[in-house]
């Protein structure tokens, strides 16, 4: 059992670091495997999804849909821009941090992004990097702050311990904040400077292929006039699988070829002059509508290939160009889907009529979104919001049940619907935690988690009990970097509480390593959804986050690591 459990462990480590398929579906696919062969009980199988601390995750972000629609988020961020960039960036940090604190990291990003990249102050590529990292920051200081800490609250309620108080995590997570954004503001030249990016959409590949009808047929491309276009370059034909690159300006245009452009796609309609050319997904190019638009963590589109996401009858739409963080994608039918991803698509009049299209993208061009409530309702909802988190701060009542008499509230006057809780139910989480929780299970009752705790005790045991709670936090931060945030709490909790264990102490110092080393992403792009979020709209490459994630990630895990047990002692 413990080898089978170890190698299916390997795999699944494996796969989330590819990012080819969703966590949700191999959490849940692990989990049941391990129910298939008498690993789990049904019992405790059953138990894992319906923990009280993931019920009251699912009630937050539900309660979330009506705090991200009042206006008291964009009110704060009206006032952040200034004509300053110190006091820009000392006030779109604080902003950030309190919000991010209490509600949905991703919406307090997204709500934030837009009037960012459209400032006309600042450098978007200067604040966006800044507002990701931020928001990582607040989310630290609280148990609500984010899904990570909640997880493995549910963990610890798992082995039977109480659960943790709302600002448990305040202690060490406020002077994560404060050293953090220190250093962040220190370290701002290693910012970079993507002029490119204040006045127009970047430079994307995009596709077109001639039709049999085209009058570009038999000429060169010097006599259609295809070689010097203002803003878009030929930089390669695609003929029947056989690419030609560079195009000479002689080579003759045939029926069916695809033509690749670069350059800025907002100019793209200087191809409407030529006739018989279509885009991707038989879109003609004179009846081109752009939407700018980036793929949630939440979108059922992750883990797809483009050409089997049916965009034209899901979204009324198809994509045009395709990038991931600053990396331009040209074999965009083939392409996998990631969180993320930036896309510009051709929208069809249906587009803004879609009921899901907020549950899959942030819309940055100015089409219609969600309605805004009235300032009355959103004095009303974040009251509401703040009365259920004081309630069950002072212990009057637990949180699960504030939030549900804060819920139906909501449901009661109509600010959340029945139509907004399928489009937006956390799907994903509710699966990739409850089958977390089911694994987790399996890894101490089999052994190996025992034996992985262990392991860590003897490399980093010679430095005594701290040195063991060193090794599991930089366990959680390498893990973090390299695949989702709730994917390495998940396997590093087992072998956090394990190690407690096996040393007779406080588990609370491990369980704090974990939840704070698990948010600990700042390197890598692909540990976290709002690095995610920031990478394509600030064109970053992966040695901008390097550049400045290595000093912050220093900063935080030194103060995680002082701090901890001063608050919690061993």
């Amino acid at each position: 059992m413990k080898i089978f459990v170890a190698i299916s462990l390997i795999i699944l480590l494996i796969l989330l670091i590819q990012n080819k398929y969703r966590a949700s579906i191999l959490f849940t696919g692990l989990a049941s495997i391990y129910f298939l062969f008498d690993f789990l009980t049904f019992e405790k199988l059953v138990n894992s999804y319906t923990n009280n601390s993931l019920l009251t995750l699912i009630l937050l972000l539900l309660v979330s849909i009506a705090l991200e629609k009042t206006v008291l988020i964009e009110i704060f961020s009206k006032a952040v821009i200034t004509k300053s960039y110190k006091s820009t960036f000392i006030k779109l940090g604080i902003i950030t941090s309190i919000f991010s604190a209490f509600l949905n990291n991703t919406a307090v990003v997204a709500s934030l992004m837009s009037i960012i990249k459209n400032n006309k102050y600042h450098l978007p590529s200067t604040l966006l990097l800044p507002l990701s990292y931020f928001a990582i920051f607040g989310g630290t200081m609280t148990l609500i702050g984010t899904s990570t800490n909640l997880l493995v609250n549910s963990f610890l309620i798992d082995n039977g311990h109480q659960s943790l108080k709302i600002f448990d995590f305040l202690y060490v997570g406020f002077f994560i904040s404060l050293f953090s954004i220190s250093i962040l503001y220190l370290c701002r030249n290693f910012l970079p400077k993507n002029k490119n990016i204040t006045d127009k959409i970047e430079e994307h590949i995009i596709e077109v292929k001639v039709l049999s009808k085209s009058s570009l047929i038999s000429k060169s491309i010097k006599e259609n006039g295809l070689r010097n276009l203002e803003y878009l370059f030929l930089i390669e034909i695609n003929r029947n699988g056989k690419v030609l690159s560079p195009v000479s300006p002689n080579e003759i245009i045939e029926k069916d070829d695809k033509l690749l452009f670069s350059g800025n796609i907002k100019y793209l309609e200087v191809l409407k002059k030529f006739d018989g050319l279509k885009l991707v997904d038989n879109v003609d190019v004179k009846d081109l509508n752009l939407i700018d638009v980036i793929i949630t963590p939440q979108s059922t589109l992750v883990g797809k290939k483009v050409k089997e996401a049916n965009f034209r009858s899901k979204f009324d739409s198809a994509i045009i160009s395709l990038k991931r963080g600053s990396l331009n994608i040209s074999k965009i039918g083939d392409e996998i889907l990631q969180s993320g991803d930036r896309l510009i698509l051709s929208v069809g009049k249906d587009f803004n009529n879609r009921d899901n299209i907020n549950k899959n993208f942030y819309v940055l061009s100015n089409i219609k979104q969600n309605e805004k409530l009235s300032m009355q309702k959103s004095i009303f909802v974040s009251l509401g919001f703040i009365i259920s988190i004081v309630v069950s701060a002072f212990g009057f009542i637990s949180l699960f049940k504030a939030l549900l008499i804060f819920f139906i509230a909501l449901l009661f006057f109509k600010t959340v619907t029945l139509d907004n809780i399928k489009r937006r139910f956390p799907y994903d989480i509710f699966m990739i935690i409850g089958s977390s929780l089911a694994i987790s299970k399996v890894l101490i009752s089999s052994g190996l988690a025992n034996d992985l705790a262990n392991i860590i005790t003897n490399t980093f045991g010679q430095f005594g009990i701290f040195g063991s709670f060193v090794g599991i936090y930089l366990l959680t931060l390498i893990l973090t970097e390299f695949i989702t945030n709730n994917a390495a709490a998940a396997l590093s909790f087992p072998i956090a509480y394990a190690t407690a264990i096996g040393l007779d102490v406080n588990v609370l110092p491990f369980v704090f390593a974990v939840a704070f080393g698990a948010s600990a992403s700042f390197m890598i792009p692909y540990g976290y959804q709002t690095n995610l979020m920031v990478s394509s709209l600030g064109g970053y490459k992966m040695k901008d986050f390097i550049k400045v994630g290595w000093p912050v990630s220093l900063v935080y895990s030194l103060v995680v690591i002082i701090f901890v047990p001063l608050f919690f002692k061993f």
